[in-house]
């Protein structure tokens, strides 16, 4: 699927998977998040932490009746305040997709999937 976006010089379309990446880019800047997770965990393992060439795997684009609605499956730090670290998730995610898309979602929903403890090594 396709977000369509109509202006004066004619009509742009964007794939979910362009969304995706973005989505997933802004979202490991956060600080607290270790890495993105896999939203099929149950074929892929649930501990699996995506690199940065599978953002898409960890983000999902769909079209409702409201809008777009993105759903981003993130993997967080111990000892950082989960709530805290999901809300700058969504608030950097929907800045992001008007600043650089031009779109509007309706709802950016965030799914921790796991916590790591990090190395600092």
């Amino acid at each position: 699927m396709s977000v369509q976006l109509n202006n004066e010089f004619g009509t742009i379309e964007m794939s979910n998977d362009v969304i995706s990446t973005v989505v997933g880019g802004a979202a490991t800047e956060i600080f607290g998040i270790v890495g993105m997770a896999s939203r099929k965990h149950v074929r892929d393992g649930i501990n699996e932490i995506l690199n940065r060439d599978n953002y898409s795997r960890g983000v999902e684009v769909r079209q409702e009746d409201q809008g777009i609605v993105v759903d981003v499956y993130i993997v967080v730090s111990y000892g950082t305040k989960i709530t805290e670290v999901s809300k700058n998730v969504q608030e950097l995610v929907r800045y992001q997709l008007e600043h650089d898309l031009g779109i509007v979602a309706s709802s950016v929903n965030v799914y921790v999937q796991g916590v790591r403890v990090q190395n600092d090594m």
